[in-house]
């Protein structure tokens, strides 16, 4: 619990690692309620899959024992807290806000809501809030029911430049593991979104945990998403040369670890790695010299390969919250999301990207789950990736 001189905001966090437990799920709830000094604002909660036949009574002890009347959270592969990350575990992850000047709204969006938006419709606006009001939005999705594309596009179009940071939920192979939920129980939503303004302000970090490779050109034919050309050669020819650039012995780990670098800006002398959106290279044709990308790039943008590996993925995340701090100094409270793809299977030692967090930020309060996509701005604009962490960090105004 980091408490300020100036605000109320207060914070605290708790991972408990056990199937259902009840006395040990109040003893950790009553914990949370006391160190923020009484009832949540909110409460997020990340649980496992197996816990969903107990949710009804997680809830109930999370609004009795802990006095909280807004939950919002979702099933995880694994979860987070302060410098930890267990994978594949039973447990509950837990961030109880303390925000007693921040008007906190809650948006559930099915599906159907989703196909009105694919069909043309434009998205609802939120009556009520004008643009400086804006404190910051977070999403939870469920990847078995969302339109990512579909939301996304009318999202950007009619928030722009207001960021988004969340993730989708996981847990185990069935989609019928994975599940979102609020206070009143399992949510049949595609999406909740949470709006927070007044009292609180929200930054965040989004690591693709990549280094350029090769050197940067300009897209010069497009079809859909195949690039046929870049600066006039073949695009294939161009992933060649990128690859060809790397040492001999990167050379062997590379090998489906390259992915294209679409820069979201043209107005800058020298792109670096955050200037890109980054992308799978879905196929390649060595005889056509074109590549299929997960993403549609347009003639005229910037393209450069880009390498993801354990050493670009724990730099870049380094890089980017010393940048945070630079920018927002010490937050109260942290959510992290991060990929199901990341964690011991990259970086070959356990907690790395919450205990980077830890590292440069200490001990604040965190709680978040690995994921099936991760949500987060990159130039401006929001996406939903993979191979990435996402952090959003609570401030005081």
């Amino acid at each position: 619990m980091i408490p300020s001189e100036d605000t109320d905001n207060r914070a605290a966090s708790v991972l408990l690692r056990t199937t259902f437990h009840e006395e040990e799920v109040i003893k950790a709830v009553r914990d949370c309620r006391e160190r923020i000094g009484g009832a949540p604002s909110l409460v997020f909660a990340f649980v496992s899959s197996d816990w969903e036949t107990h949710l009804k009574d997680f809830l109930e002890i999370v609004q009795v024992d802990g006095h909280a009347t807004s939950v919002i959270g979702c099933s995880g592969f694994g979860l987070m807290g302060v410098g930890q990350e267990d994978e594949n575990v039973s447990g509950m992850s837990l961030l109880f806000l303390r925000l007693p000047h921040t008007d906190v709204r809650r948006i559930e969006v099915d599906e159907a809501d989703l196909a009105d938006a694919e069909s043309g419709m434009p998205w609802p606006s939120i009556t009520g809030v004008a643009p400086d009001d804006f404190g910051g939005w977070l999403a939870f999705a469920n990847p078995a029911k969302m339109r990512s594309e579909v939301w996304l596009r009318q999202w950007n179009s009619a928030y722009p430049g207001e960021a988004v940071y969340g993730g989708l939920c996981s847990g185990g192979p069935d989609p019928e593991e994975m599940f979102l939920f609020t206070e009143q129980g399992v949510s049949r939503s595609a999406l909740l979104l949470l709006h927070l303004a007044g009292g609180v302000r929200l930054g965040g970090v989004v690591s693709q945990g990549c280094r350029p490779i090769g050197e940067p050109y300009t897209i010069t034919e497009v079809d859909d998403n195949v690039v046929v050309t870049i600066g006039q050669r073949r695009a294939y020819e161009i992933l060649e040369e990128a690859y060809d650039s790397l040492e001999e012995t990167e050379q062997a780990a590379a090998r489906g670890n390259i992915f294209a670098g679409l820069a979201m800006t043209e107005y800058k002398d020298e792109l670096r790695r955050g200037d890109f959106l980054v992308r799978n290279i879905l196929g390649g044709d060595p005889t056509a010299g074109v590549l299929a990308l997960g993403a549609y790039p347009r003639v005229g943008q910037t393209l450069q390969f880009q390498l993801r590996d354990k050493d670009a993925a724990d730099e870049d995340l380094l890089v980017q919250c010393a940048g945070a701090q630079t920018r927002y100094g010490e937050p109260f409270g942290a959510l992290l999301f991060s990929c199901a793809g990341r964690g011991a299977r990259m970086f070959e030692a356990p907690n790395h990207d919450a205990g980077i967090i830890e590292e440069v930020f200490g001990k604040v309060p965190l709680s978040g789950f690995f994921c099936n996509g991760e949500i987060g701005p990159v130039g401006g604009q929001n996406f939903i990736h993979g191979y990435t962490a996402s952090a959003a960090f609570f401030l005081n105004p």
